[in-house]
Formats: C-alpha cells, structure tokens, sequence
C-alpha cells in the first residue's frame, strides 16, 4: 500500500464538479475521471467510471493479472475490459434517457504494484511521475491541441490558452468501443505520482506541479497546494488531482 492524498475542488467558474476520484488503497489502484456532457450527465458519467471500476477490480481480481506469464499484457487486458465495460454502461444510460444523450467522461488509472507503474488513459486527464527534483509526463492527451502540437504546429504554451484546448478525441462512452492508451515505469522509493484532471494541468504549467510535489508535503497538504495554485491562475475548470508516494 502506497501514501496518497487527494482533493478535488469546484474552481472559481463553474456551479458544479463533474469530476470524480476514486482511491482503492487496498488493490493500490486510483483514477481521476473529468465529466462532460450537459445538465447534470457528465457528472453522471465520471462518477459511472468510478463505480464501474470500483465494481470491477471486486468482480475480478487483479492479483490473476499478476501471476500471468506475461502480466504487462494481461493488465492492459484486464483494464481494458474494465474500461468497455464502463464505455458500454455509459453508452446505455446516454441512450435511454434524452438528457444524457453525448454525455461522455475522461479517465485515467494508475495501478501500482511491486515498484511498477501501470497507467490506462482516455481523453486529456494525465498522469505524472515527480522524481528527484524533476516530472516526467506519463500519459499522451488524446485531445485535438495536443494532435496540433505533434504535428508541429503549436507550442506547448500556446496549447496552454488556445480556444480549443478543452476539445476531446477520446472518452468514455464518446463511441461504440474505446480506445485506451497504456502506459507502464518502473518506479523508485520516493516517487511521486500525480493524477489531475486537465483543471489543474491547464492552469499550472508541467514545472510549476515539479515546484508543488517536489517540496516534500504532507500528500493531501500537497495536493491543496496544488488546488490553490490552480484557482489562484484563474479556476476556469473544476480542479481533481490524486497524489501518490512510493
């Protein structure tokens, strides 16, 4: 079991959090989930990701995963079928009831086990690992300023504030299946991992996070923290961040 803190904050714009966490300190698995959709379904859809991993990981245990042969692919199995399940559930609610229709969710999940990192990601919520002074971002956005800045045709800052920096190409329940991306680090003793939805990316730059998690806090003191800094660079979005210490 790793040291963790977490918080999640409305911000300084928005009437309403449609985000949602989830720490599961006995299986060392955590996500962040960042809602959209209108009314209240993309509240309604993050916390479904929440619940359906929750509901997964006691249905189906991970420890199987584990013992596999080759237990990288068999977690990317696993998570995955955990992640369609979801989609599909999603998908079924948006359908059944009109103002849910479009409603989707990002989500991004890290497990942890015996110093390695394992990391599943839809949509534009990321993953970082603070080691030793220094951040390494973990996850690719799947968002349309991020494809913009592969091709070569914006800079990381100006990603930053572009006007359509909060457009998704991936979510939960957006399409028919889902397509998350893995990722998998060996970890060190001291690593800090950082799960944020884009409410806390979008308003603090990559160092300014390195500055906050490095200091060495209390894990929930680091993450008001990093809240606070956030809401204090303006709060445009709802704010969810899950820090974890190896």
């Amino acid at each position: 079991m790793s040291k963790m803190g977490f918080r999640t904050d409305v911000g300084r714009c928005r009437a309403g959090n449609e985000d949602a966490l989830l720490v599961l300190p006995k299986y060392d698995v955590y996500l962040v989930a960042d809602g959209v959709g209108g009314h209240n379904s993309g509240e309604l859809a993050s916390r479904k990701a929440v619940f359906g991993v929750e509901r997964f990981l006691a249905r189906n245990p991970v420890e199987a995963a584990h013992r596999a042969e080759r237990p990288d692919e068999a977690l990317m199995a696993y998570f995955l079928r955990c992640f369609r399940e979801i989609n599909a559930e999603i998908r079924r609610l948006s359908a059944a009831e009109p103002a849910n229709r479009g409603m989707a969710t990002t989500a991004v999940l890290a497990h942890i086990k015996d110093n390695r990192l394992f990391v599943v990601n839809v949509g534009d919520s990321r993953s970082y690992i603070v080691r030793g002074g220094g951040i390494s971002r973990v996850t690719a956005d799947h968002s349309v300023v991020h494809d913009m800045v592969a091709r070569g045709e914006l800079s990381e800052e100006q990603a930053r504030v572009h006007p359509r920096r909060n457009e998704i190409t991936r979510a939960l329940g957006a399409e028919a299946d889902v397509a998350p991306d893995f990722f998998t680090a060996d970890l060190l003793p001291g690593d800090r991992i950082v799960l944020c939805t884009d409410g806390l990316c979008g308003e603090l730059p990559d160092d300014e996070i390195r500055r906050i998690v490095s200091r060495g806090a209390n894990l929930n003191d680091t993450c008001r923290m990093l809240v606070d800094g956030a809401n204090a660079n303006g709060g445009s979005d709802n704010i969810t961040v899950v820090c974890v210490e190896v």
